[in-house]
């Protein structure tokens, strides 16, 4: 057995030794431990983005250290199919390296497994090379990750992208952005699992953080990727805070029939980790598994799971 199974087996075997609430106090008391100057960026932080609950020691308030011991304890052996599931040593390590940072704010293997790849999503050691791509970028925001994938790959690694952007304001940045190739189509909607009228959660600090709610200012439709795109898909990027799973549900028919590259941020939500990979993979058994962290060295943001 070598040293990443055997710490990871470890880990798991710690996590099973404890009952929910004394995982909670191992993890509180850790965080106690912490500089104070870092555990306010931490409550900042969750204060900022409210994915993994909230955290403020002034109103006594642990949540986001409640969630991360209930979803451990509660879906250990889920952590388990996923390690098990992976295809590499860099995925197996990053998943030990994400837990450890739960439980014990371990930041020496979180900095290690940083993807030091030059373009976010695209891993050449995972995905060497695109032709012919039909590429859907959801929560394309300003074109970044399509622009990214035009210059790891070249203009003539794709037929066609399909950007989808909940934003509206960010349309005209979008389309400037994109405007000198050919073959993009840009989509004003949300990627759900069915059509609906639904509405923008705008993130006034962060607009790359906006995502839908069932109530607002904004009004958003709803769209289904299986009868949106009629044409054969070859990719799937997505990272749209949190409705992931709900737009992979949507996208079922392409992935059982087309067998698309699959970039899934799995970050925003604690069980998304096991959760998209476990969806996935009662789509289609076929896949292959990996992680990337394209984050911080501080907390677990940025990972995304590669499905080959």
């Amino acid at each position: 057995m070598n040293y990443v199974d055997k710490d990871f087996k470890k880990l798991i075997c710690d996590i099973k030794s404890l009952n929910e609430e004394k995982l909670f106090e191992k993890i509180k008391r850790n965080y106690d431990f912490l500089p104070e100057s870092l555990k306010k960026n931490y409550e900042n932080y969750f204060h900022r983005f409210s994915f993994w609950g909230s955290l403020s020691r002034e109103k006594n308030d642990y949540t986001e250290l409640w969630l991360k011991a209930k979803v451990l304890k509660c879906h250990v052996n889920d952590f388990v199919w996923l390690y098990k599931k992976l295809a590499d040593y860099s995925s197996k390590f990053l998943l030990y390296a994400i837990i450890r940072n739960w439980i014990y704010y371990d930041f020496t293997s979180l900095k290690k497994s940083i993807s030091k790849t030059k373009y976010h999503y695209f891993d050449l050691d995972i995905i060497p090379q695109c032709k012919d791509e039909v590429f859907v970028d959801v929560g394309a925001y300003v074109g970044d990750t399509s622009l990214d994938f035009i210059n790891c790959y070249g203009e003539n690694s794709y037929k066609k992208i399909y950007c989808y952007e909940i934003t509206k304001r960010m349309l005209p940045i979008l389309n400037k952005n994109l405007n000198d190739y050919n073959n993009i189509v840009l989509r004003h909607a949300a990627l759900r699992d069915k059509k609906s009228s639904i509405y923008l959660d705008e993130n006034f600090q962060d607009v790359s953080a906006n995502r839908t709610a069932l109530k607002g200012a904004e009004k958003v439709e709803s769209v289904i990727l299986d009868e949106d795109v009629k044409e054969r898909v070859s990719m799937i990027k997505m990272d749209i805070e949190g409705d992931e799973l709900k737009a992979l549900k949507g996208c079922k028919k392409h992935i059982q029939k087309d067998r698309p590259k699959l970039l899934i941020s799995v970050y925003h939500k604690n069980e998304h980790y096991f959760q998209i990979a476990r969806l996935i993979h009662s789509y289609n058994k076929n896949y292959k598994f990996y992680l990337r962290n394209y984050g911080g060295e501080l907390y677990t943001t940025e990972i995304v799971l590669f499905a080959i």
